[in-house]
């Protein structure tokens, strides 16, 4: 009976050491991947993309054909010049109407004097009053036309900036620090507005993707640490620290990767945890975590 006692309390020491090696949850490595396009279309004069280099943000890839955007420029530039040149010449013609009605109210006020004294006549004061109508007129007539001229000027401003857009966009700027992962188009092509260039992600962090059953998941927190193992060999793993960043809100099955058909069958919650990679994180590695706190 005592070594039937026995037996059993080593099978029992031996089941629990068993199940406290077994991870919590498998899953997959990932990273945030972004696929740059291009903003431009033509000929793909330099493109400095190559799969596997480290790219800084900000820096230049290469850049697209400007010389059709560059002439169209040359021409909205000469024809604002032209246009402001014709706003000079109206402006100078509102200083000389604007003169003109300066002497005549001088005149005016000359000739109600006149004719308080009985020196001048009511048809010279109507004269004077008839000419300052229609200069005020003139400068009106002068005036709509400037702002016509303006309007155009306005809009070939538009035009200018939009096409300095056009050309700024055709400077392949890469806008994250990351690794090219895909590279989708070669110099001297002819691309178009939004044809993919290359993919790139910052594999520096990497996201293990697990998956947690429903009676885990009230247990589990964003923000909470825990243990996450990788292959070293057949029978060794390398412990690293990662974070829960993400918890699904809805339930799925369990993909086909992870473990055997019967669990694949049941509902499952997918979980992100994020990982800080030494260098030997790889998109697609499979990887476990246990959780610090029992669950």
């Amino acid at each position: 009976m005592k070594k039937l006692f026995l037996a059993l309390t080593l099978l029992t020491v031996i089941s629990c050491s068993g199940n406290n090696d077994k991870s919590d949850a498998y899953g997959n490595f990932e990273a945030t991947e972004i696929i740059i396009s291009a903003e431009a279309g033509g000929k793909l004069l330099r493109f400095e993309a190559e799969e596997g280099l480290t790219l800084n943000a900000n820096a230049v890839v290469g850049y697209i054909d400007t010389t059709q955007l560059a002439l169209k420029r040359e021409q909205l530039l000469a024809s604002q010049q032209s246009i402001r040149s014709k706003s000079a010449n109206i402006l100078a013609q509102i200083d000389v109407v604007q003169e003109q009605k300066n002497v005549a109210l001088i005149e005016k006020q000359r000739l109600e004097k006149l004719f308080e004294e009985n020196a001048a006549t009511q048809k010279q004061l109507d004269d004077i009053n008839g000419q300052l109508n229609v200069l005020d007129k003139q400068m009106a007539s002068i005036e709509t036309q400037n702002a016509a001229v303006l309007s155009d000027i306005r809009s070939l401003d538009s035009q200018i900036r939009q096409i300095n857009d056009q050309i700024q966009k055709s400077i392949i700027i890469n806008p994250v620090k990351g690794t090219i992962l895909t590279k989708f188009a070669e110099p001297f092509e002819v691309i178009g507005f939004g044809k993919p260039l290359y993919k790139i992600a910052d594999l520096s962090t990497m996201f293990l993707r697990v998956y947690v059953s429903g009676d885990q998941l009230p247990k589990v927190k964003i923000g909470e640490k825990v243990e996450v193992l990788i292959d070293q060999n057949k029978t060794e793993n390398i412990k690293l620290e990662g974070e829960i960043s993400w918890i699904s809100s809805k339930a799925e099955f369990t993909p086909k990767i992870i473990q055997t058909k019967q669990e694949r069958v049941n509902m499952v919650y997918a979980v992100k945890v994020r990982v800080t990679n030494d260098g030997s994180l790889k998109i697609g590695m499979p990887g476990e975590i246990k959780f610090k706190q029992p669950y």
